[in-house]
């Protein structure tokens, strides 16, 4: 049987070795290299049972849930590099008279830094750009850098008490994506596609896409681990859709290849795959086989999933005048929603440009602009289509920032924050989080959790949690060891969800 991703921590029974031939071998007498070989063979088929009249044949895998269910697709907004916490979600007013004040070393000695600023001699306080303002009947105060994040602030979560590991980019992305700072385990859209199954045949079960604003700002850059499947079967992968030319490599036909010819070609190959499969056992040919049917009917579905100007005016206007662009983050925006409303189950959206290091004054306000319309937009789009109640919108990021400057922050320019990993700020809506609720606290200075901590991990579990599934049972046996996506951490907060 396929290792079931609800796992007992039951040791799994060792396989039947099969018989084998002298010609298995090539020579007669058995040797360690066909022993090892069959054995592996044996327990992978034993492992693809359930692969074979599910994902391999095109049939939807059947949810593994144990809990109720509040939702049913997630899109990640992804906003890399770390966007202030100080000057965009806590608000911190009584910082205006502290301006370049130094921040007590009571406050900063428990908190590790980047290598930029951790052997500083100052630390002058630098208070919000703006002061915020109140949004919503909730009387939200958010900056005013976010008018649009400001006019769905009744429809969502704010986390004030996000905390982290990491403080560098990378190993902050990997922890949140994956569970761990070291790459190489799945992501959190594969595990659940792992999971949870296909919604659709006709398109992946989990789409990333990336956008940057090249020549504005410093941008991260997005690793393939960070929508890997890890140690999963590889068609649980995230499938990345360019801006340019072809969105999916190579599913187009060849040039001077008709439709009918290379039909005809890949289900020659199929067939092949699938003898192969029964023969060999192997998890990636059933990947392969599963793999290759998706992509042909993309062929179809992809034209029609990006062609936006079927959209009405007022949805084109909802999103913004740069959802005309491709690869802007506006109209990955709205590709999320034609995904999801699809049959796509995880969407990643990856937008880089939030390292201010020195260049707070001038790029926190482009970067609000470019993605503050479009994420409120997708809320709202969700919510008249009726798919808001089971889709969770999560606007993520890595960590957040100091208040205290990097630079001269007298000067006109040329000033920032370095990374914080301590205490910073999410927004989650949708799918059962609370509606109008901010919780948790940070301290006077925004810089250490006072109240109500959620830690990464803490944060993986509830998202879990609302899709039906206890994290620690989402397990998958690899090298001696049951992984799961919160490794051996984490806690459902209750308090986040209805």
């Amino acid at each position: 049987m396929r290792p079931s991703p609800v796992n007992n921590n039951q040791q799994p029974e060792n396989p039947i070795l099969p018989t084998l031939s002298p010609l298995d071998s090539g020579f007669s007498g058995l040797t360690r290299r066909t022993l090892l070989t069959g054995t592996l063979g044996a327990a992978g088929t034993l492992a693809l049972s359930c692969l074979l009249t599910d994902e391999a044949s095109g049939q939807t895998k059947k949810p593994v849930t144990t809990l109720p269910v509040k939702a049913k697709r997630l899109i990640i907004l992804w906003q890399g590099g770390a966007p202030s916490h100080v000057d965009l979600f806590d608000h911190k007013p009584h910082l205006q008279k502290m301006r370049g004040d130094e921040l007590p070393a009571s406050v900063r000695s428990k908190v590790r830094l980047s290598t930029m600023t951790a052997g500083a001699n100052r630390h002058p306080i630098l208070p919000a750009l703006k002061p915020f303002v109140p949004y919503g009947k909730s009387g939200t105060y958010l900056s005013p850098l976010l008018p649009g994040t400001g006019s769905i602030a009744d429809k969502f979560t704010l986390i004030n008490s996000m905390t982290t590991d990491a403080v560098n980019h990378a190993p902050g992305v990997t922890l949140f994506m994956t569970g761990s700072q070291i790459p190489g385990r799945p992501s959190m859209g594969s595990w659940l596609v792992y999971g949870l199954g296909k919604m659709t045949e006709d398109l992946p079960s989990f789409v990333v896409m990336t956008s940057t604003d090249v020549g504005k700002t410093c941008g991260q850059l997005f690793f393939d681990y960070y929508w890997g499947n890890g140690f999963l079967p590889s068609q649980h992968q995230g499938t990345r859709f360019r801006s340019d030319g072809e969105p999916v490599l190579y599913l187009d036909n060849p040039k001077g290849v008709p439709s009918e010819l290379r039909k005809a070609m890949l289900n020659g190959v199929q067939s092949v795959n699938k003898a192969h499969l029964a023969a060999k056992g192997d998890p990636e040919i059933a990947s392969r086989i599963s793999q290759y049917e998706t992509a042909f009917r993309m062929q179809s579905s992809v034209p029609d999933l990006l062609a936006i100007e079927k959209e009405p005016q007022h949805i084109i206007d909802l999103y913004g005048k740069d959802v005309q662009r491709p690869g802007s983050f506006a109209r990955n925006c709205l590709l999320a929603r034609r995904l999801v409303e699809r049959g796509t189950r995880v969407v990643q959206l990856m937008h880089s440009g939030w390292d201010q290091h020195g260049n707070l004054s001038t790029q926190l306000a482009e970067q609000c602009r470019d993605t503050d319309q479009p994420a409120a937009a997708l809320v709202k789009d969700l919510e008249q289509r009726g798919l808001l109640d089971d889709t969770i919108v999560l606007w993520m990021s890595e960590f957040g920032r100091t208040v205290f400057g990097q630079g001269d922050i007298n000067a006109s320019s040329g000033y920032g924050r370095d990374h914080l990993g301590s205490v910073y700020s999410v927004w989650a809506a949708g799918g059962g989080f609370q509606k109008g609720l901010v919780y948790g606290k940070s301290d006077d200075f925004a810089y250490n959790v006072a109240e109500n901590p959620v830690h990464v991990h803490d944060l993986q579990a509830t998202l879990l949690n609302q899709f039906g599934i206890d994290h620690r049972q989402l397990t998958y046996r690899y090298q001696g060891r049951d992984f799961r996506l919160t490794d051996v951490y984490g806690n459902v907060i209750k308090e986040l969800v209805s």
